[in-house]
């Protein structure tokens, strides 16, 4: 028997847009489409209840241990996300100045969130005393730090696309390294290193937001680090007073705290969410 349209909805399915009968539930749609699937996913939350479908609708079928093609990662990103969300990221590419600490965790967060390219830029090579706080493998000591991020991020999320150039940041260099990212992220641990990026990003690339790091060493208070701008273009993220030093390292619980701030306003910077005039 022929349904009539007034008797349909449509929703979209793993990025599919389909007809079902008005009335349809979630479960009925898994039976028919994909039962072997144990999380649904709709409108960007999981469910566990069986409840009927709505006009326009987002659902995504999963079946865990299963690896998703490219769609369906796709899929995944934008049901998880929101839609708005997704189709700004996936499009940006961002360029992280520096591998350790900050810059391998902020390259991680970034590439889950589905960041569409990442351009990583080092010279050094991973250390046993970079274990500490970086997101680095024991297997991967004595590796170019670019091209073990690299690895690392195509096993997280395989269709972020990863661009490297293991070089060292100078002030000469950097606005032809960078150009073309949307937002730039300053990621040493060096204050003549920072100080050049940001006056390299300022000459050389006006419009281009850089979000530097400065003040996360030891154990303090998380609360204390916090983001804000200092010049139109560039946003500072710390507490600008706990440097490195002998007997105030660094550790992972604040440099990631750290990263998770860069990522966070890189986030918002690539959303629109963040004006030329507003204060963060």
């Amino acid at each position: 028997m022929t349904i009539a349209a007034s008797e349909q909805i449509s929703v979209r399915l793993n990025e599919r847009g389909i007809s079902v009968a008005r009335g349809t539930t979630l479960r009925e749609l898994r039976r028919a489409h994909k039962p072997d699937a144990d999380v649904i996913i709709r409108n960007g939350f999981p469910h566990r209840d069986d409840v009927p479908l709505e006009e326009g609708d987002e659902v995504v079928l999963i079946r865990r241990g299963e690896v998703p093609s490219p769609e369906e990662m796709e899929s995944l990103m934008t049901a998880r996300h929101g839609p708005g969300v997704h189709a700004k990221v996936k499009v940006a590419r961002v360029g992280i100045a520096g591998c350790g600490g900050l810059g391998s965790a902020l390259a991680v967060a970034l590439a889950r969130t589905g960041v569409g390219a990442l351009l990583l830029v080092d010279f050094d090579v991973v250390e046993p005393s970079n274990l500490n706080r970086q997101q680095y493998f024991v297997d991967q000591i004595g590796m170019e730090k670019v091209r073990a991020m690299a690895a690392n991020l195509a096993r997280i999320n395989p269709y972020v696309r990863v661009e490297t150039r293991n070089a060292r940041l100078t002030r000469g260099n950097i606005a032809d390294i960078f150009v073309g990212c949307n937002a730039v992220a300053e990621c040493f641990d060096d204050p003549a290193a920072k100080r050049d990026m940001t006056l390299a990003v300022r000459e050389g690339l006006p419009r281009t937001p850089l979000v530097t790091v400065s003040g996360i060493a030891g154990h303090g208070p998380a609360g204390q680090i916090r983001a804000r701008r200092v010049f139109k273009n560039v946003f500072l993220v710390g507490d600008n007073e706990n440097a490195a030093q002998p007997g105030r390292g660094l550790l992972a619980p604040r440099v990631v705290v750290a990263a998770g701030l860069q990522a966070n306003l890189i986030l918002r910077l690539l959303l629109g969410e963040i004006g030329q005039d507003d204060n963060e």
